[in-house]
């Protein structure tokens, strides 16, 4: 139900039914009945992150545009698609591409993807982001596990959360401090160790930061971030990790840096989306590899407390 302790007299003209639950519930119930997979693993791809779909063995394929109210991505690098498929012997439920907020999306729907997966039986969360290293020992290529978010759009009062809340998808006031799930981080250094190449990739763990965009970052909101210790910045997944933790979901996050962000004035080169997209495809094995290695460990933790071939992470 909608918490009648923001309702009770309250202007309701905030809350935007066009996210409901019944309607999001509606999307969900139109998935699963033109798939009989029932996933407990959920994928969201980031900005040139796409490849890592290829690896799934697809069952079912739904093109965005096809979903019932379904938001559409339009950036580059977001193929828009929603996938259901296999990765090794655990279902995944894939999206090829996500929506932002730049891209004149309320948060509440650029959080619906999340939710919608919250009521296909989507339990664990792995998403993807490109983002800008701001730590000076961050280089493009490198991949950095998200521990924790600054999220300046809800300093500024733009929340997923915002408005009447409905308890079934969680409770009005919900702790941010372990948002990140702990085993979840600590597997994934582990797989990462097979993968780390000194040369080319070094994973790290550290804090993200997101912004609005479109526009990159100027020099002097840089050094600010570098001074807050941010260590990554990107336009995305923090909202989205705001919604499925409030749900209940188990989140994991990482980004895979594509630029090294430029705090000086004199820096010639500028930032730009190709070279992120550009990054993404330089490292779709490596990142390929890795999160395939997470998803069948996530999998395999999953079916220590279940009976084997239930709940559709293996069969």
């Amino acid at each position: 139900m909608i918490s009648t302790s923001v309702m009770n007299g309250g202007d309701v003209a905030s809350c935007d039914y066009s996210s409901s639950y019944e309607l999001i519930r509606g999307i969900a119930d139109f998935l699963l009945s033109r798939t009989d997979l029932r996933p407990k693993i959920g994928i969201i791809c980031g900005s040139g992150l796409g490849s890592v779909a290829t690896i799934l063995d697809v069952k079912k394929e739904f093109s965005y545009s096809e979903i019932p109210h379904f938001p559409r991505s339009t950036v580059p690098g977001h193929a828009g698609k929603l996938l259901f498929g296999y990765m090794g012997n655990v279902a995944v439920m894939c999206m090829q591409g996500r929506v932002h907020f730049y891209e004149g999306y309320d948060l509440v729907k650029c959080v619906m993807p999340v939710r919608v997966m919250k009521l296909c039986g989507v339990t664990h969360i792995i998403m993807s982001n490109a983002a800008g290293g701001v730590n000076e020992k961050y280089n493009v290529g490198d991949i950095m596990i998200v521990k924790d978010h600054v999220n300046f759009l809800g300093l500024g009062g733009l929340n997923p959360l915002r408005g009447p809340n409905d308890d079934r998808w969680g409770p009005r006031f919900v702790a941010l401090n372990k948002a990140y799930d702990q085993w979840m981080r600590k597997k994934a250094k582990e797989i990462a160790s097979q993968y780390e190449q000194p040369s080319r990739t070094t994973f790290h763990e550290g804090v993200y930061a997101v912004v609005g965009g479109p526009n990159f970052e100027t020099v002097a909101e840089l050094r600010m971030l570098r001074k807050m210790g941010i260590d990554a910045v990107g336009m995305s997944t923090a909202t989205e990790a705001i919604a499925a933790h409030h749900c209940g979901m188990t989140v994991f996050a990482f980004s895979l840096i594509t630029n090294k962000c430029v705090l000086e004035y004199d820096v010639e080169e500028m930032p730009n989306h190709e070279e992120v997209i550009e990054s993404g495809l330089k490292q779709e094995s490596l990142v390929k590899d890795w999160v395939s290695s997470l998803v069948q460990a996530v999998g395999n933790q999953w079916l220590m407390h279940t009976e084997k071939g239930c709940n559709g992470l293996a069969l």
